[in-house]
């Protein structure tokens, strides 16, 4: 304006308000200017408008104003909180905002500017941090298409830009739910990313970090969210797990950042969030990829990616893995033996770190899974292949390796278990060692008898496993009568390493103190303070374990020292035995009984009847010397100890081949000829009777020789001798025998047959006289096990008499016609049924 012209005074009490700042122009074009921006502001500006930066929305001018004009200088931070100040204030534009800044970041990316880049995903990262307590969602979508644009673009440090920008937005804790975002694309490129192979090692592995930094962003922003994509489809999981376990395969190294470091980081917190319904998807794609890639016959690999699994799940869910391995061990049925034995394996440690006590509600499906491998194993082994067509071979070693990693695995399933549901195991596996015509055959009909001796020496060293390790107070729980009769039934069998695994079976059943380490190897000289002995007396159940099952204990002892293919395992196998059921079971009776076998292992190995070596003879000596050496130690009064030392100096000096030492040894050292033992080298029943004698201890009852109890095998056994002499009458018939007529006589039956059938008495009164006094003082003194073994025998001779006796007597006569009348099953035949009362 002229200087001359003046503006007019306002009225006194007037003024101007202090927000006015166009005092030249009209209010009728200060209306119109607003208008107009109001109308661009919510469209493209065209034509002149457009270019005339002044006319543009205020939020474009704030976000252009954040660019340098040097990329280098990099974001203005001023403009920048300017920018964010504008968006709070006025947060329906940040859809806007988003959508501006991502366009002017794919025309710099356009025009390979990638300074312009950084700084625009640098300020939509402070926007998100700023703004995401209000509106997060509408700035989402702009901001992960911008992330889209990046990773579809063919440089390096793109990705790892958008790889940071992405992790940093999950991380954000958003309070407003999403229902329309995807996640797919950003799971596709980052396990792409994670199997990188650029040339440069350093660049692959910032690739390959970025993807898997990626991966776990994507699982932490929707594994606990359900209104996003579920992360825990097999879609999703079978593009994930690989991506990390080809990382996890790369040396692990000291430094933070390499790919195997940062991979066991997200595998570990992907298990962990897992639920019950998701452990079968996320574990499948691990057993996949150790099977494309052959990882099973390393072992080292599978081993520490399980320990992963195991370690990183909820232990409530770990009995879901083990149920997995097992069913991916039958599906590898047909499987090289190296791909059946890691697999085993991993099952060992797996069942090692799952220590909550339970292996799942079906446990003894576990064993039978198990089992059926050694079964499976046995057949290829015998067949000399591993499937039916017999195209694929394997050798006895292979197989021999996958047996062991099973018997292994098995015992480390049951450390995992309760007591009583170790019994139940202990239980199960007795029932499929295979013995004819008591328990069904576990081999193939084509495994013939090596089969099945093969299976009961494994199934024996499961047990043998099993019972390791089993802690019971209690012996009637620990061995029933359903578990230790079969497993007794074992020591008389031919083979001698299924005797010494049942030896070695009781011994640890029994050995709750573990003192059967400390009790190696035999010795007449041993220190019995260094053994854990207790310091009360026997308790009731042990009492009433000994009453019931003593007598059949002590007999497989006696029957096993019979064996002539016993060796020196054997014999110290059987004196760890003994010195247990000393230490265990320490009291008067029990000693005493012991005392009394021990002697009759003595005159065992004295008699001529029997057909042992010299070698068996000195070890049975050995276990008896060292035996009653350890017996006399443990409470019976001081004469017995001497007369027992006395024995043990003079087979020092004399006999050395009768004491552990020089027997139970590398190289024995055994007499030539005939063994011939002196009766001052042996430990003699009256002397041991007399240091007895005024002590708590019996003396009389050691008088009483020990003689094994009669079994229903025994007599089983005479019944069939007596059916074979029954069924020689079948002869009579002329279809059995065409020469009948040259049979001889039938005896014909008198009085005095009778007579000597039921009373086979004779000898002179004195004779009689002394029985009747041998027959009181037994009943005197002797313990009713001994009485009713006793008695049983007299039975089972006095039947077998009457029924020679009655079989001449129903024996029809000869048929004038040459055929003879079908004969009737008498009485005493008949089979009558369990409850039928007569």
């Amino acid at each position: 304006m002229p200087r001359s012209v003046t503006m007019p005074s306002l009225p006194r009490g007037l003024s101007l308000p202090r927000a006015v700042s166009m005092p030249t122009v009209s209010l009728a074009h200060r209306r119109l200017l607003r208008d107009c921006c109001s109308v661009l502001d919510h469209q493209t500006p065209g034509g002149l408008c457009g270019c005339c930066w002044a006319l543009r929305p205020r939020y474009k001018r704030l976000v252009d104003n954040i660019f340098p004009e040097d990329p280098e200088d990099g974001l203005v931070k001023v403009n920048m909180e300017k920018l964010t100040f504008f968006a709070l204030s006025a947060p329906e534009k940040l859809d806007r905002i988003a959508a501006y800044l991502s366009e002017r970041l794919t025309r710099e990316l356009n025009r390979h500017r990638y300074g312009y880049v950084v700084i625009a995903m640098e300020a939509l990262e402070q926007l998100l941090l700023a703004c995401h307590c209000q509106s997060i969602n509408l700035l989402v979508e702009s901001f992960l298409s911008t992330l889209r644009l990046l990773l579809e673009a063919d440089r390096p440090h793109l990705h790892i830009l958008a790889t940071s920008s992405f992790v940093k937005f999950a991380n954000i804790e958003e309070d407003t739910p999403s229902y329309h975002r995807s996640y797919d694309f950003f799971v596709s490129r980052f396990s792409q990313m994670c199997h990188s192979e650029h040339e440069d090692a350093d660049t692959r592995n910032k690739i390959r970090v970025s993807g898997i930094r990626g991966l776990q962003g994507v699982v932490r922003k929707t594994v606990d969210d359900e209104l996003q994509v579920n992360i825990w489809e097999p879609r999703h999981m079978e593009q994930i797990v690989p991506a990390l376990l080809v990382n996890l395969q790369q040396h692990t190294h000291t430094n933070s950042e390499s790919p195997a470091e940062q991979t066991e980081v997200c595998f570990r917190e992907l298990l962990c969030r897992a639920a019950y319904g998701h452990i079968n998807n996320a574990i499948r794609p691990v057993l996949m990829h150790l099977d494309s890639h052959s990882l099973w016959e390393g072992r080292s690999f599978a081993v520490r990616c399980f320990q992963i699994i195991m370690y990183s799940i909820q232990s409530q869910h770990s009995h879901l893995v083990i149920q997995q391995l097992l069913g991916h061990l039958d599906a590898n049925s047909r499987s090289p033996a190296s791909v059946r034995a890691g697999i085993v394996e991993v099952l060992s440690e797996a069942a090692v770190i799952e220590a909550t006590g339970s292996v799942g509600p079906t446990v003894l499906e576990v064993f039978n899974t198990l089992l059926r491998q050694l079964r499976q194993s046995v057949d290829y082994q015998l067949t000399g292949y591993y499937d039916n067509t017999g195209q694929h071979e394997t050798t006895s070693a292979e197989e021999k390796t996958l047996q062991d990693g099973v018997i292994k695995t098995i015992g480390s399933f049951a450390n995992t278990l309760p007591v009583y549901q170790r019994s139940e195991v202990m239980l199960f596996i007795m029932g499929k060692i295979p013995v004819p015509g008591i328990y069904p055959a576990l081999g193939s009909p084509n495994a013939g008898f090596e089969g099945s001796r093969m299976i009961q020496v494994m199934l024996l060293k499961s047990l043998l496993q099993v019972s390791e390790r089993y802690e019971s107070s209690n012996l009637l729980m620990a061995l029933p009568s359903s578990f230790l009769e079969p497993l007794l039934s074992f020591t008389l069998m031919e083979e001698p390493e299924i005797r010494l695994l049942v030896l070695s079976i009781l011994t640890s059943l029994i050995d709750r103190r573990q003192n059967a380490a400390r009790l190696h190897p035999a010795s007449v000289t041993f220190d019995v303070s260094v053994l854990e002995l207790k310091d009360d007396s026997c308790s009731r159940q042990d009492v009433l374990f000994m009453r019931k099952h003593a007598q059949r204990l002590y007999r497989h002892v006696y029957l096993t020292c019979k064996e002539e293919s016993s060796g020196r395992s054997h014999y110290e196998a059987l004196f760890t035995l003994l010195a247990v059921l000393s230490v265990e079971l320490a009291n008067e009776e029990v000693l005493v009984d012991l005392m009394r076998l021990v002697l009759a292992l003595q005159e065992l190995a004295l008699s001529n009847h029997e057909s042992l070596s010299v070698f068996n003879r000195c070890g049975v000596h050995a276990v008896c010397a060292a035996s009653l050496s350890l017996l006399s130690r443990l409470g019976p009064p001081p004469p017995l100890h001497l007369h027992v030392t006395q024995v043990i100096e003079s087979r020092q000096q004399e006999a050395r081949h009768l004491l552990p030492h020089h027997v139970l040894c590398d190289q024995p050292s055994l007499p030539e000829g005939e063994l011939k033992v002196d009766d001052s080298l042996l430990f003699v029943q009256s002397k041991m009777c007399e240091a007895l004698t005024g002590s708590s201890y019996s003396s009389e009852r050691i008088n009483t020789p020990y003689t094994p109890q009669l079994t229903d095998e025994d007599r089983l056994s005479k019944r069939k001798s007596i059916g074979d002499v029954v069924s020689l009458q079948m002869d009579m018939d002329p279809q059995f025998c065409l020469d009948a007529q040259q049979k001889p006589p039938t005896d014909q039956i008198t009085f005095e047959t009778l007579k000597n059938a039921i009373d086979d008495r004779g000898g002179e009164e004195e004779e009689e006289r002394r029985k009747r006094r041998r027959v009181v003082e037994r009943f005197q003194t002797a313990p009713f096990e001994e009485i009713a073994a006793h008695c049983g025998a007299k039975t089972s001779s006095l039947q077998s008499r009457l029924d020679q006796v009655f079989e001449l007597i129903i024996r029809p006569p000869p048929s004038p016609s040459g055929h003879s009348p079908p004969r009737s099953t008498p009485l005493y035949e008949m089979k009558f049924p369990d409850l039928c009362v007569y």
